[in-house]
């Protein structure tokens, strides 16, 4: 396993476009600036393509890879066709199920909850309607907090409203699937809830 899923400070920058479908982004490792992980969607299908420029994107079919620089893959994410509320699957490194997560209906800003392989739900993620605020909770504690704010090393990083930061807890152990899930969440938060 890739040990770059085990730090707990991301910077997120996407591929900005024009006419893009896809969803790219590049994960940066903050005290470097350096890529550590790409995240894709390869294997866009055409019909898929188009609905992405309607009303219809957020029902369209996602299969978002995780990967290090050198191709080493960390997590999938994939999603078939949505007409409601439909469950987001993750996958790690060996394409084995690790869990997923599952919109919840009439929320305001946004909320989910990330579920374990046996849909056990582990943790919440819950959004601010007045922005790009996103923190995921196990009960009262924090785990993870994305946020478009940040004032540290990467700060040259942020020159557009398409990037961010996650910072997950030091109380989540490295190599736990628990990370591998939030990374996972955070990567398709515009297309689950933001659309």
């Amino acid at each position: 396993m890739s040990e770059v899923i085990n730090q707990n400070l991301f910077l997120v920058k996407e591929h900005v476009g024009v006419l893009k479908a896809a969803n790219n982004f590049d994960i940066h490792d903050p005290a470097t600036g350096n890529v550590i992980m790409e995240c894709r969607e390869p294997n866009l299908g055409f019909l898929t393509k188009l609905l992405r420029f309607t009303d219809y994107k957020v029902m369209t079919p996602f299969d978002i890879q995780i990967v290090t620089p050198g191709g080493e893959p960390i997590v999938r994410v994939q999603r078939g066709f949505s007409l409601f509320l439909a469950k987001v699957t993750v996958r790690d490194k060996d394409n084995q199920v690790i869990g997923g997560f599952k919109p919840k209906l009439f929320t305001i800003g946004g909320k989910f909850d990330v579920l374990d392989k046996d849909d056990n739900v582990i943790c919440e993620l819950k959004g601010k309607w007045t922005g790009w605020d996103f923190k995921f909770n196990q009960g009262d504690k924090e785990l993870a907090h994305v946020s478009k704010e940040w004032a540290g090393l990467g700060k040259e990083l942020f020159t557009s409203a398409d990037n961010y930061v996650l910072k997950l807890s030091e109380d989540i152990p490295a190599g736990d699937d628990m990370r591998k899930l939030i990374l996972a969440a955070v990567m398709c938060i515009d297309m689950v809830l933001k659309e």
